[in-house]
């Protein structure tokens, strides 16, 4: 079963910076196109970036010139560093795979806030 593990959210203020990471327990992580998606409360599971197995990417129009994503293959992660953080961007933020896998990971959360 590929489990995913998201880390690195906490609690900054508007135009801080953070970078999740996801580990993907998975012996073929190189195969897969990766995904971050969030969810702020109330609101649908919004796709972020996306990274390909390649590293090709496209982000939302929300998010473009703020986030990158990255991925470490030899480590089975991939990141989503965050740069002038909005209080729009408080949400649990999520990876997965496309297609999507479940059980989906616990998310880590994002709070920007003053």
């Amino acid at each position: 079963q590929v489990q995913f593990v998201e880390s690195g959210g906490g609690l900054v203020q508007p135009g801080g910076s953070l970078t999740l990471s996801c580990a993907v327990s998975t012996r073929i992580f190189s195969l897969y196109r990766m995904d971050w998606y969030r969810q702020a409360p109330g609101q649908q599971r919004e796709l972020v970036p996306i990274i390909t197995e390649t590293g090709g990417t496209n982000y939302a129009d929300s998010v473009k010139g703020r986030f990158t994503v990255s991925r470490d293959n030899a480590r089975n992660t991939v990141y989503l560093q965050m740069n002038n953080l909005t209080p729009e961007d408080t949400a649990v933020y999520y990876c997965n795979a496309r297609p999507v896998i479940t059980p989906w990971g616990q998310g880590t959360q994002v709070t920007v806030s003053s």
